[in-house]
């Protein structure tokens, strides 16, 4: 897709600017490209995640529709969009003014910056651009092999699973660990080069054939069913890759989604933290140091709308850059500690200042090791929900509104927690593969006080089926008593 340009003139003065700017507060990142397009084009990369080559599928169609239909009626605007790579590509808006050019570069360098040093992005691959053009390519040759509609079919049931991860994987060197054997020899064998990652990703078609042969091998040998000694296990989609009765390039789709599914994955992981980060360095970079005076006006219309919190539901933006100014002001004046936590004056406690000014280096000891969930359950503090005037709502059937629930600090944080583990969704495992001694597999519902909404299960459980070719059961719990539900390949029911 050659509708994007590197910018030049201006623009290109204003990156200078700015970069000098982040580094002169400490931020460290790969290069950053920026590139400048319309629109349309941004719609295109945000529709595919913000790759320009990506295999075809009708759900990137349908969601670039989505985000044309939302800027065309004035509900949301795209202002950049940046990739973790490395150098780090970022998209600007041809329309947008001097001042939201500004203000976007600044936060994509915190972003560029956290990338590169959170440790749950340590072991992505930078390289993916070329790894996601190569993926394309190989879908895009199996459908002109098997046709498009049979392969797309197919991409529908794997990307059912894409939520279903663990993210204990994304701490091993490779996501196809097992299979470095294949690769010796490839770059001298350092498979951490970014060259070479790229490389394994495409030769992965090329030796597939061998890895299938060698898990058939092991099926064949294993008494107590398919993989039965890499059970249980939460990487579903690695399960059914390996021990599933797959064509090869069904096994290699699969593949290829898996390694995409957990590329993302610590983006999802570390959404207000991320987010918090990008916008409390364009605060502090524009506001200390690149706004003219004729700009400020601008500009605080742009971030106020960027931070307004809605009546519904969280905003990533405010709540991550309040946390992290929070923690500044905290470790600033020492409002940490034991001492501080047993004070009882609340006099004294309001003027609390030990003058100790390590809120900077807290704040990037932060950036460097957590993700949303430990960083809201450390630093989201009773003061501080207390001031963002949080609460939780639910739905009354009788007025039919969304009501305040309760504001009890202990409830807010729960509910919190409980949205962003695992983003909300369900936490399966399949558990055994040969339940009933009939080759079936059993999933089990990991419970966390959250009901399993079994219309969505249903379809799941059908996709899981396509792939496995057997029946597939579901153990979960309600009102403490076990349920088990099977799908046969004709209908759901309990056993």
């Amino acid at each position: 897709m050659n509708r994007t340009k590197p910018i030049s003139g201006e623009l290109l003065r204003l990156k200078e600017e700015i970069l000098g700017y982040a580094l002169g507060y400490g931020l460290d990142f790969y290069d950053v490209c920026f590139e400048v397009c319309d629109y349309d084009t941004v719609n295109i990369l945000a529709a595919q995640g913000g790759f320009p080559n990506r295999y075809p599928h009708w759900r990137f169609g349908m969601e670039y529709d989505q985000l044309s239909k939302n800027y065309a009626y004035g509900l949301s605007k795209i202002y950049e969009m940046v990739i973790n790579t490395n150098p780090c590509y970022a998209y600007l808006l041809n329309v947008n003014n001097i001042v939201d050019q500004k203000l976007v570069m600044a936060h994509v360098y915190g972003h560029a910056d956290f990338f590169k040093n959170n440790y749950w992005f340590h072991h992505t691959n930078k390289n993916m651009m070329d790894v996601m053009a190569n993926h394309g390519t190989k879908i895009r040759r199996y459908m002109e092999k098997f046709g498009q509609d049979r392969v797309e079919a197919f991409i529908d049931s794997v990307l059912s699973l894409e939520n279903l991860l663990d993210t204990n994987v994304l701490f091993e060197k490779q996501i196809n660990e097992d299979d470095d054997d294949d690769y010796e020899g490839l770059e001298g064998g350092d498979l951490q080069d970014e060259r070479s990652q790229a490389l394994k990703s495409f030769m992965d078609s090329k030796l597939f054939k061998k890895g299938r042969k060698k898990n058939k091998k092991k099926e064949k040998n294993d008494k107590l069913g398919h993989g039965a000694s890499k059970l249980p296990t939460r990487d579903i989609m690695r399960f059914i890759m390996d021990y599933a009765p797959l064509e090869e390039w069904e096994s290699d789709i699969v593949g290829i989604l898996r390694e995409e599914a957990y590329y993302f994955l610590p983006q999802r992981l570390t959404k207000i933290m991320n987010e918090g980060w990008a916008s409390y360095w364009h605060s502090k970079i524009m506001t200390q140091k690149a706004l003219k005076s004729s700009e400020v006006i601008d500009f605080a219309d742009q971030h106020a709308g960027v931070m307004a919190m809605s009546k519904r539901q969280i905003n990533p933006y405010k709540i991550g850059i309040e946390l992290f100014r929070d923690i500044e002001f905290r470790w600033d004046t020492g409002r940490f500690g034991k001492e501080f936590e047993d004070c009882k004056d609340m006099v004294e406690k309001n003027r609390w200042d030990k003058e100790l000014n390590l809120g900077k280096e807290k704040i990037f000891e932060v950036r460097k090791s957590h993700n949303d969930i430990t960083f809201i359950d450390q630093y989201f503090t009773q003061d501080f929900c207390e001031r963002q005037s949080l609460f939780t709502y639910r739905f009354n059937p009788r007025t039919g509104r969304n009501e305040i629930n309760s504001v009890e600090f202990a409830k807010i944080k729960e509910k919190l927690l409980a949205q962003l583990t695992n983003f909300g969704s369900p936490v399966i495992e399949i558990e055994t593969s040969n339940y009933g001694n009939r080759g079936e597999i059993l999933l089990r519902h990991v419970h966390q006080g959250v009901d399993l909404d079994m219309g969505l299960g249903a379809d799941t459980m059908r996709n899981i089926f396509a792939l496995w070719k057997r029946p597939v059961n579901l153990s979960t719990h309600y009102d403490g008593n076990e349920t088990v539900y099977v799908f046969d390949g004709n209908e759901l029911k309990s056993r």
